[in-house]
């Protein structure tokens, strides 16, 4: 569901007062001249009386607007927003259908984190679209709760590979041109979903518990099964301290660029060329990315103030990776960085870091330590449980840091409030705990 307000890390969201329960998009896309034609269909409740729907829609032109296959009194769409009055009001809890069709040259938007959304490559696209980037493609709420089902239908040319949310349902070659068809249930934020295409080779890198696949560059082939060589492990050991994993599979692209960071999408990751150097040279990352598909794909914040539930979590599952695969321990991993961020300004409040700071690494960092923090004080048995639960019940949901406190207290029989409160909600950097014996 819509939160009840516009996030203040997301100052221009639009708020439509539509929950959107699926996108629907036929989309049409040139490579060679990144032009992209689509059509969507949005589903949505109205969570209010409505004499108007707004949506957001970056840089692409609007031609037609239905509501519920009728023309609407007026439509106008300036400045990233398309609002659309229909012919009568639409009273609170009523379904109905915004189809779009719109067209032109997409690129990203740039803000406060850069650029995010869609993206050219050297030959191919990237949909990078945390935080607030799926308007960039098209026409959306982009807030973390509003969570949606997905169908994708893309054609673009042949010997391009394309990879979507969810599951490939058909890919029909036409003359030149191929039509990649994909459908994905569970619901999931706007910013999460993506498009990447690339002439890349399709493998298969696991089938246990899930298929694992993989689209990459034929020349980066050898070098990607060493460095992701382990990811079934990795999955295996994720499922035994997480819980089962959330979707019905997971796919990891390779763009044939170099980029800055990987990327999580909702059932799979991006990395770039870059992270493959055939020595497992960016093996956490593999984890990092992997552990966000129950943190932060399947469970995600609300609110982005609460993003250390997704970057803590993720990055405490790099360190768990290497206690288990023959690095060093958690909690070695935790006291060394608790050493470089004691080094480091202490002017940070991790549960509500601020819009220009909510991926600085120190809220990645404490975030994890406080995860080991409430380790050391309920031990393993009680720690793993608390994660279990968490997963289990808010599965595809959204969630809060209160969320989290109620449901590890419950589940270890203690009150934690004070403990995560001085590590999320005090500036200065509180000491750990011994090591449990």
């Amino acid at each position: 569901m819509t939160a009840a307000g516009p996030d203040p890390y997301l100052p221009a969201w639009v708020d439509g007062g539509l929950d959107v329960s699926r996108y629907e998009l036929d989309l049409d896309y040139r490579v060679a001249t990144n032009r992209l034609s689509g059509e969507a269909r949005v589903h949505g409740t109205a969570q209010r009386p409505l004499d108007r729907i707004t949506l957001a829609l970056d840089h692409l032109r609007v031609s037609k607007v239905l509501v519920d296959g009728r023309r609407p009194v007026r439509w106008t769409h300036r400045e990233g927003r398309l609002v659309v009055r229909p012919e009568r009001p639409v009273p609170v809890g009523a379904s109905l259908v915004v189809e779009v069709h719109y067209a032109g040259h997409p690129r990203p938007r740039n803000g406060t984190w850069g650029d995010v959304g869609w993206e050219e490559l050297s030959d191919g696209v990237i949909v990078a679209g945390q935080p607030d980037g799926a308007a960039s493609w098209f026409p959306c709420h982009d807030h973390p709760s509003d969570k949606a089902a997905f169908h994708v239908e893309i054609t673009t040319e042949a010997g391009y590979d394309v990879v979507c949310n969810g599951v490939l349902r058909s890919r029909t070659a036409r003359s030149s041109r191929v039509r990649w068809v994909f459908d994905q249930p569970e619901p999931t934020a706007a910013y999460l979903a993506t498009v990447q295409i690339g002439r890349y080779e399709r493998l298969t890198s696991g089938t246990d518990p899930v298929p694992q696949r993989a689209s990459v560059p034929p020349r980066l082939r050898e070098a990607f099964w060493r460095d992701f060589g382990r990811q079934q492990q990795m999955l295996a050991l994720f499922v035994d301290r997480f819980g089962p994993y959330p979707f019905p599979e997971y796919t990891v692209v390779v763009t044939d660029d170099p980029l800055e960071i990987p990327l999580e999408a909702h059932g799979l990751s991006v990395f770039g060329a870059n992270h493959v150097d055939g020595v497992r040279g960016s093996e956490r990352l593999v984890a990092h990315e992997l552990a966000h598909q129950w943190f932060g794909n399947s469970l995600t914040v609300a609110s982005w103030r609460d993003i250390w539930l997704h970057e803590g979590f993720a990055c405490y599952a790099e360190w768990l990776w290497s206690e288990a695969s023959g690095g060093r321990t958690a909690d070695a991993q935790a006291r060394a960085a608790h050493a470089r961020l004691a080094g480091l300004p202490q002017d940070l409040l991790v549960g509500d870091p601020g819009r220009d700071h909510m991926f600085d690494d120190r809220v990645y960092k404490r975030g994890a330590l406080a995860l080991h923090a409430v380790r050391l004080v309920v031990g393993d048995d009680a720690f793993f449980a608390a994660l279990r639960a968490w997963t289990r019940r808010y599965a595809h949901g959204s969630v809060s840091t209160a969320m989290f406190v109620e449901t590890a207290s419950h589940v270890t029989g203690m009150t934690l409030d004070g403990l995560i409160t001085t590590w999320l909600f005090t500036r200065a950097l509180p000491p750990l705990p011994a090591a449990a014996d």
